[in-house]
């Protein structure tokens, strides 16, 4: 645990366990939100190809878990860390320029 909360840049055991929450609340909810947005979209598991299928789920459940982390993080007072993880992982992908103003 002091491995990460030294990568982390955290204190407390208090916070590296309300981190793990958001992510796990955020998992399931992203996981949640996107079967009625593919089922809207008239995607349905068995009548449609398994890889058209899983790469469209995919797709829609990535933006919206990274929406959710910043709004769970926030709900749980974590904002700070989640919003630098969020502007680290879009640096990285490619897409800092959604960051600059």
């Amino acid at each position: 645990m002091e491995k990460l909360k030294k990568r982390w840049g955290i204190n407390s055991n208090f916070q590296i366990v309300v981190i793990f929450i958001v992510f796990a609340i955020t998992g399931s909810t992203a996981v949640k939100i996107a079967a009625p947005l593919i089922e809207f979209l008239g995607l349905h598991r068995d009548t449609t190809n398994p890889w058209i299928y899983w790469i469209i789920r995919i797709l829609i459940i990535f933006p919206t878990y990274q929406v959710l982390l910043i709004a769970f993080g926030w709900l749980f007072g974590q904002f700070k860390f989640f919003w630098n993880m969020e502007k680290k992982m879009l640096r990285r992908l490619g897409l800092g320029f959604l960051l600059d103003n």
